[in-house]
């Protein structure tokens, strides 16, 4: 039995998340679907993490396992593209060791978040329009008290089967670029719902109802009933997952980009 990480992107826009679910097509749903009638044999795969409904991956990672010898990759991602919808696409399949897993092993994970005061109607699909600017450097300077803490509790979605709370964050920070706000989160794992809550509550900072001290307070609750109100998903991406290294049965195909 041979693994491979599948190396992806997708619009989240027509899914109900990345989890096959029972009541919607899920992007996990559509490529084991995919995947099965190119090797004709059921084939699930296992992601790095799971995507909310409506929100989009320029990087998502899973890992399958196939019985086929000398799997010729380039040519199965050739042929998955042609088959997949236009919005989901395949980059490239990549040799594991057995044990690697798409989950497991991920030593980080890192989600943007666009935010813009300008209307467009060509990019309102991608990025969340607010009808007053936000002080950034206020909410920089909100988003680095995460740093300090490793329990989210009250930035996760309720009544989840997660058995526990704690993450480590290791980047978080709001940069202007251009008519744009981008937020940028890594850490080693993330909670259901956590990035958008936790942005509906740095931008009840940047727009000044929140003191930085309020923000402190409301990790400090653990109350998700405390935190501000999650932002829509369509704004929202899984950017980079990254592996150690030696999870990779040729380093020059480790891939964290």
């Amino acid at each position: 039995m041979e693994r491979y990480f599948i190396y992806l992107a997708y619009n989240g826009k027509n899914y109900c998340g990345w989890q096959v679910q029972p009541n919607g097509i899920s992007v996990q749903q559509t490529i084991e679907q995919s995947l099965s009638t190119l090797l004709r044999v059921p084939t699930g795969i296992t992601g790095a993490g799971r995507t909310d409904a409506g929100v989009h991956a320029r990087c998502m990672v899973a890992h399958f396992d196939t019985e086929i010898p000398d799997l010729n990759t380039h040519a199965l991602t050739e042929r998955l593209n042609g088959i997949l919808p236009p919005d989901i696409v395949v980059h490239r399949m990549v040799p594991v060791h057995p044990a690697a897993h798409a989950r497991f092993d991920a030593l980080s994970r890192t989600y943007q978040y666009f935010i813009t005061c300008r209307k467009d109607p060509f990019g309102r699909e991608w990025v969340y329009r607010l009808k007053k600017p936000l002080d950034y450097e206020r909410m920089n300077e909100a988003a680095r008290t995460l740093f300090e803490y490793s329990d989210f509790t009250s930035f996760s979605k309720l009544h989840t089967d997660t058995k526990t709370n704690l993450c480590r964050i290791m980047q978080a920070e709001w940069q202007p670029d251009g008519d744009r706000l981008v937020f940028t989160i890594r850490a080693d794992r993330f909670l259901r719902n956590m990035v958008r809550s936790i942005v509906g509550t740095l931008i009840e900072a940047g727009n000044g109802k929140l003191p930085i001290e309020g923000f402190r307070r409301i990790i400090e609750r653990k109350d998700r009933a405390k935190a501000g109100t999650s932002v829509p998903a369509h704004a929202l991406f899984l950017t980079e997952i990254e592996y150690p290294e030696t999870l990779f049965k040729n380093e020059n195909n480790n891939k964290n980009e």
